[in-house]
């Protein structure tokens, strides 16, 4: 059993990693991200390796439109359907031997998971990659009541050790540069009798393999998450690269999934249509390594499983969204494709959006789940380029979404009084088209007489945030309304 006191170190030392986690703070959490040369180096994979990875794999499937139209279809019908579904689960489930535990809060999924652990007098529990686990802030919980979680997927693993949370719900380390996780695993390992820095990355995954072997024999519960649950039969379905989730839910006493209530489709066969497309999607492959199907607590013929199979069943905000201009929301399937082709994500990384959920999905369900108010910042962390609505399996308009999060974020008089005089000053000229396009062409002949000698601003007041980091190129020419107009007439005259 850990020591209360090594587990109240433990807690204060990530309370202390947390305290950037703030949405209100994105700013200046942005300022510092930009600043970090290991971060820019680390994120400079998603670039050379998951688009195009993605993209290549997205060629080799010439159904995928199809599938992705398909997918969106069986969205949108479970979620006008979701408690009929819903009660399908948990009736099958039931029937296959399995435990269902509706929640509506972080805190009623917290207690039903300790309840579980307690009633086997669990001291250690392993754990796959679970978002819901970190929107409930699960470990931290376990830990304060005496049960040590261990992490087993590799990335999650590298970031317990380090004390921080995800940043990315695909590759929640990628962050970390290969020197920065080697450094940590010789920091941590050396107690164990690893004392060689392993610097190649092969190596480097056989000692985290080496650490965690026993952990999963020591376990009295596991827990993981679910990227689906099946109505028809009252399963759960995770998909992995490592095999880890495998051996944390066949191996101890008890399996414990949680989930949220939109993971729920109506047939195995419709989980298919998700399975074809999401780890293309994601990480650029056909399938992913291990899909894995479980349907109830171990038989008196089987050779392997957990005694006990509990479906946490949270909710967390998410039937508030059904009905309202968010709901599309809910049909995200956990890729990772929107912030992998967000530039804002690119440049400044998850941590930055001091959320559990981050990128664009991030920006739009993160409102959903603490409020606007404490969000606000969010939804404006968008070049609104379209990109991460283009690459959506599931066509979510995120670009949308954002903006229906700004409009309520203007409306409940969150936005500080330079944005609202600056967006009513804009709206004035706007309602004017005659004087917005004589105010553009004043702007652009001063803004041309600026930057007359180099051709470009390097220090502009009124865009100190855009110039502070990049040169603003002087307007050449006419603006695009003149530009436009002249074209119009000599189309009308040739």
């Amino acid at each position: 059993r850990p020591s209360v006191k090594l587990a109240k170190l433990a807690g204060k030392a990530r309370a202390m990693a947390m305290e950037f986690m703030k949405p209100g703070a994105f700013k200046e959490n942005a300022n510092k991200a930009i600043a970090d040369p290991d971060l820019r180096d680390a994120m400079a994979m998603i670039n050379s390796g998951m688009i195009p990875n993605r993209q290549g794999a997205v060629d080799k499937l010439p159904e995928f439109e199809k599938l992705s139209q398909r997918g969106r279809e069986l969205k949108d019908h479970v979620l006008g359907h979701l408690d009929f579904y819903l009660e399908r689960f948990e009736r099958n489930c039931k029937a296959a031997g399995g435990q269902v535990h509706w929640c509506s809060t972080p805190e009623d999924a917290r207690q039903a998971v300790l309840k579980i652990c307690q009633s086997v007098d669990a001291t250690t529990v392993t754990k796959g990659k679970s978002m819901i686990a970190e929107e409930i802030h699960l470990n931290d919980f376990l830990e304060k009541h005496d049960i040590e979680p261990v992490e087993t997927d590799l990335g999650e693993y590298i970031i317990q050790l380090a004390e921080e949370p995800p940043s990315h719900i695909i590759g929640p380390a990628i962050h970390k540069t290969k020197d920065q996780v080697s450094d940590l695993f010789l920091k941590h390992h050396a107690k164990l009798g690893r004392t060689e820095r392993q610097t190649e990355p092969p190596k480097m995954v056989n000692e985290a393999r080496e650490i965690l072997r026993q952990k999963y024999f020591d376990a009295d519960v596991g827990i993981t998450g679910a990227n689906y649950l099946i109505a028809e039969t009252g399963s759960s379905i995770i998909v992995t690269n490592e095999g880890n989730g495998d051996l944390t839910q066949t191996l101890p006493k008890i399996h414990i999934v949680v989930a949220s209530l939109e993971k729920v489709v109506p047939t195995l066969e419709d989980a298919t249509t998700f399975l074809r497309i999401l780890a293309r999607s994601a990480t650029g492959q056909e399938f992913s390594a291990y899909t894995t199907i479980s349907t109830g607590a171990r038989r008196d013929d089987d050779v392997d499983g957990p005694g006990e199979y509990h479906v946490i069943l949270l909710d967390n905000g998410r039937s508030a969204m059904l009905g309202t201009e968010v709901q599309d929301m809910l049909r995200c399937i956990r890729c990772g494709a929107c912030m992998n082709h967000c530039p804002v994500y690119q440049s400044v990384g998850g941590h930055t959006y001091g959320t559990v959920y981050v990128g664009p999905m991030g920006a739009v369900l993160s409102p959903a789940l603490l409020g606007v108010s404490e969000t606000k910042h969010l939804p404006c962390a968008s070049t609104f380029c379209g990109r991460c609505e283009e690459v959506c399996p599931v066509s979510i308009p995120l670009p949308h979404l954002l903006r229906q999060w700004r409009q309520r974020s203007f409306e409940a008089g969150d936005v500080p009084a330079m944005e609202r005089w600056g967006l009513s000053a804009w709206a004035f000229f706007a309602k004017r088209p005659w004087l917005y396009g004589a105010g553009a062409r004043l702007a652009m002949r001063g803004l041309a007489f600026l930057g007359r000698k180099q051709g470009r601003m390097r220090n502009l007041w009124f865009a100190g945030g855009w110039t502070k980091g990049r040169d603003l190129p002087a307007p050449e020419g006419q603006t695009f309304q003149e530009r436009w107009r002249k074209q119009q007439r000599e189309r009308k005259f040739s």
